[in-house]
């Protein structure tokens, strides 16, 4: 794998061994961040990659702007990946790899602008998790869930754009705080932010 685009464009990435994760195609993060660049998600913002895996996704978000990228993963092997590749990458001082539950660990973060998510196909429990995600973001964020199946509109999220590849249906989510009904529509405006690097 390679990173796609941004400020390593064409870097090396580290599958883990085995077959335990399931990597995101290139083609597939290159559609999912373009549609990120065109609703102006990446640039400067805090973002979460769960089930990480390699790493990909929050790297290629690293490389094309965002400020900061918190990866979480159990997956041993998955977790070697990652530490070698944000190494290899020279992200180290825009990182963190947490080992552990996404749903356990996911509910001590704050400020989050974008997460990215990717749990196993067999994973059904969509509402829970989502709800853990709610605490962790700011009001404008987008989730990016990759699924199996097409999840819908889930209560209380409002669905952004949905698409099929191949076997993964990749939807961008954003939370709904007007209603608890469901609903499609096109993305809300964000806000401007501020310019500058902000400290850990």
């Amino acid at each position: 794998m390679r990173v796609v685009a941004g400020a390593l464009r064409g870097r090396n990435i580290k599958a883990p061994d085995g077959d335990a994760t399931r990597p995101t195609t290139d083609r597939t993060r290159e559609a999912v961040f373009n549609a990120l660049a065109s609703m102006d998600v990446i640039d400067d913002a805090v973002v979460l990659d769960l089930y990480a895996g390699s790493g990909a996704m929050g790297i290629e978000a690293l490389s094309r702007g965002a400020r900061r990228c918190t990866f979480i993963e159990r997956d041993r092997r998955a977790l070697d990946a990652v530490r070698a590749n944000v190494t290899h990458l020279g992200l180290g001082d825009r990182s963190s790899v947490l080992a552990g539950d996404v749903m356990v660990s996911v509910v001590a973060q704050r400020g989050v602008d974008l997460a990215l998510v990717d749990p196993p196909y067999e994973f059904s429990d969509w509402p829970a998790l989502l709800a853990a995600i709610a605490v962790a973001l700011t009001p404008d964020a987008v989730v990016v869930a990759e699924s199996g199946r097409d999840l819908g509109a889930p209560a209380g999220w409002t669905v952004l754009r949905s698409k099929r590849y191949g076997r993964t249906w990749v939807s961008f989510l954003q939370r709904d705080d007007a209603s608890d009904e469901p609903r499609t529509q096109t993305p809300r405006a964000r806000e401007p932010r501020a310019t500058g690097t902000v400290g850990d």
